[in-house]
């Protein structure tokens, strides 16, 4: 990698605490969400490729050139065990960014996942390696690979009004992917246990006969 690369990937930075996304595994995005304060949503259009996929790890941001995928294929080797891979593609969605083969690379190197604001393709070997994959949707548009276009690893990245850095918590269920800053995590994580039993509480009421306007103060 030439030195303009190696300087275009930060390392060394801080990701959430392992204890914490152990905490943060089973957790619904809508629970974080909500506990969070309204907090994290990635663009609602991403989603799982199949509905088994789930997130949890802390992130590696990448910034992908339009159409150009080369940027994501170094940081698969940039991340650790674990890692969340969050990519932004400056808008240009309909393209095939990621496949069979990088799934397989990154279930390899026990990455934790790969959440695209952009298009994949490959859609039955996908679930086939079953590395957790989410995105816009399906394109077989094809990418580039220019060692000359500008890309990043582990930058800032804004998604709509919502910003992700490298080491936030990335959490990515069926209903779609929720970050938080990472040093919020232990917080969020620790009310969302909280409201996920206050709950199910709220569930026994009202199968006892209580009514939502009454147990929410609505009427």
């Amino acid at each position: 990698m030439t030195d303009r690369k190696a300087a275009i990937i930060t390392d060394g930075f801080e990701r959430v605490a392992p204890d914490v996304v152990a905490r943060a595994q089973g957790l619904s995005t809508a629970t974080i969400h909500e506990a969070g304060g309204k907090i994290g949503v990635m663009p609602p259009a991403i989603k799982p490729v199949h509905p088994h996929f789930r997130v949890c790890g802390p992130a590696v941001t990448v910034h992908a050139p339009p159409g150009d995928n080369l940027w994501l294929h170094y940081a698969i080797y940039a991340a650790q065990p674990g890692d969340v891979l969050v990519v932004h593609t400056e808008g240009a969605y309909e393209h095939g960014y990621w496949g069979e083969v990088m799934s397989t690379a990154a279930k390899a190197r026990h990455l934790g996942g790969l959440v695209i604001d952009g298009g994949v393709r490959d859609f039955t070997l996908l679930g086939e390696v079953g590395f957790p994959v989410f995105a816009r949707g399906l394109c077989i548009r094809g990418t580039t690979k220019d060692r000359d276009a500008y890309g990043a690893v582990n930058r800032s990245l804004r998604f709509d009004g919502l910003n992700v850095e490298p080491g936030d918590l990335v959490v990515g269920d069926n209903d779609g992917v929720v970050v938080v800053p990472r040093a919020r995590a232990v917080e969020v994580v620790e009310k969302s246990h909280r409201r996920d039993a206050d709950e199910i509480a709220i569930c026994e009421r009202l199968m006892q006969g209580e009514t939502t306007l009454d147990i929410y103060k609505l009427g």
